[in-house]
């Protein structure tokens, strides 16, 4: 079932398109320029009615523009309005310098950088750079990002904080701290991923009135995922429904010691509706395993041989989690690979998978870490974590299948029912996560939501919005510090279940 509203996430470029497009189709740049201050000083007097004084720093390119309508406005309004400019705003050009004009004419009163400056608003404009972060900051964008860090006041950012890659979310050396980004005509893809998540703050987009027909011309990087996707991809149960026909979910792991992630694996796997559930691991974990949950089918196994019938009866299988990468996970893993079911792969089963020497096989889902994704990928965390969206697109295309790259603005890479490679981002989670077992569980989530039907593509998607929707409500039910993984099955299952 394919649920379509879409939200497009778009690269540097591809907004300077956007742009384009708009102005082809008869509005001035300035015009837009206008419509972008008007929008971001209507944000900030909603969201900070009582502020009476701005300090809004002033790069050189149209982000400036932008700053320079709001000062104008806020001018106009009777705020007191301290304009920092790092281009002298006579050397401005196009447009920006039409937007300086409305500035002055408002009264605005500008000041040229220095280092010893004092921002005296109460409230700072972030309009330094926006979109055209490339490389190592310059002096003296860096010191004047420092200046707004350390000035302790709360931040509006107009477009992308200074300092974040717009592409990537990649933050180099230092970057505006905002309480709130708003964000023009297309949402950029490096707000919602990597180190730019502790820079944006809430995320606020304004289409700035542009047409979806002007927008539907230009390409995008990804997709931003919604959580309405979950009640249009999960399938309705008739009446007449039986367990055969939800699904036998094979998960295979746990050597001595680490029996938890195994039995997480199969547990969330159980709460999120697939019909039968096999867990074939260490004898020792069997005892533990059918305490914890008794509807689960354990069996004791030392090698391949003692599973070649669940191997052969499962509609999916999860491997990987506890599975160890010794004697013992080898021989499983080499035995579950060569088997027709969907598999899902994380964990040591990404580090033996890659030993294996396994090929390209587009059933399967992989659900690396940036740590797993840079050992696949044969280079550093730090080379993974600096594109990440071009990261999860290689995997996907030496792998195949689907590809989860974990953490902050978490990806996914696969094939959309017309054969073309997609990459959508999950915005959901939230720091509690950040504990052991909560990769396992979302495994857990996907092989139900495979064993339920869901194609590859549409199971990731789900599982992994359920994944981060429970842990945002689980935390908003009893605080982030302390989250467990084993809590997030009970408000996934209540998300999965809407009245």
């Amino acid at each position: 079932m394919s649920f379509d509203r879409s939200i497009r996430l778009y690269t540097a470029d591809q907004a300077r398109e956007l742009d384009r497009q708009i102005t082809d189709h008869g509005l001035t740049g300035l015009e837009l320029m206008r419509r972008a201050g008007m929008a971001a000083w209507r944000l900030l007097r909603q969201r900070w009615p009582d502020v009476a004084s701005l300090s809004v720093l002033c790069g050189g390119g149209n982000n400036a523009g932008d700053g320079y309508v709001v000062a104008a406005l806020a001018r106009q309004a009777g705020l007191r309005v301290q304009v920092v400019a790092l281009k002298a705003p006579q050397h401005l050009t196009g447009e920006a310098q039409g937007a300086w004009h409305m500035a002055r004419d408002a009264g605005v009163h500008v000041t040229p950088w220095h280092p010893q400056l004092r921002l005296d608003g109460a409230l700072v404009v972030d309009a330094l750079l926006g979109i055209g972060v490339q490389g190592p900051l310059r002096a003296p964008y860096d010191a004047a990002i420092d200046c707004i860090n350390r000035s302790n006041l709360p931040v509006l950012a107009l477009d992308v904080p200074s300092g974040v890659n717009a592409d990537t979310g990649q933050v180099e050396e230092a970057a505006v701290c905002a309480d709130i980004t708003m964000t023009f005509i297309g949402r950029k893809v490096g707000l919602y991923t990597g180190s730019a998540v502790d820079h944006v703050g809430e995320c606020v987009f304004a289409s700035l009135d542009a047409s979806m027909r002007q927008i539907a011309q230009v390409p995008w990087q990804a997709t931003l995922l919604n959580r309405d996707r979950i009640a249009h991809s999960l399938p309705r149960r008739r009446p007449s429904t039986h367990k055969g026909q939800c699904g036998h979910a094979l998960v295979i792991g746990g050597r001595p010691g680490y029996g938890g992630a195994t039995i997480m694996v199969a547990e969330a796997c159980a709460r999120l509706g697939a019909g039968l559930v096999s867990l074939a691991t260490d004898e020792i974990h069997i005892a533990p395993a059918l305490t914890r949950r008794p509807e689960l089918m354990v069996r004791a196994t030392r090698n391949a041989h003692d599973i070649k019938d669940l191997l052969d009866a499962a509609d999916v299988i999860a491997i990987g989690p506890g599975l160890g990468q010794g004697a013992w996970g080898q021989g499983l893993m080499a035995a579950a690979v060569q088997r027709p079911a969907i598999k899902v792969i994380d964990a040591d089963g990404l580090h033996l998978l890659r030993h294996l020497g396994a090929p390209h096989n587009d059933h399967q889902v992989l659900t690396p870490h940036p740590g797993e994704a840079a050992a696949m990928l044969s280079c550093s965390v730090a080379e993974v974590q600096a594109d990440r969206c071009a990261a999860v697109r290689e995997l996907q295309s030496r792998y195949g299948g689907v590809v989860l790259l974990k953490g902050a603005g978490t990806l996914v890479a696969g094939e959309d029912g017309d054969g073309e490679v997609k990459v959508y981002l999950n915005p959901y989670g939230n720091p509690g996560m950040a504990t052991g077992g909560m990769g396992d569980t979302l495994t857990g989530f996907i092989t139900a939501m495979l064993a339920q039907g869901l194609s590859l593509l549409e199971a990731t998607l789900t599982g992994t919005l359920l994944h981060g929707c429970a842990a945002d409500r689980a935390a908003a039910d009893a605080g982030e510090r302390g989250l467990l993984a084993t809590d997030l099955a009970s408000f996934a299952r209540r998300m999965a279940n809407p009245q």
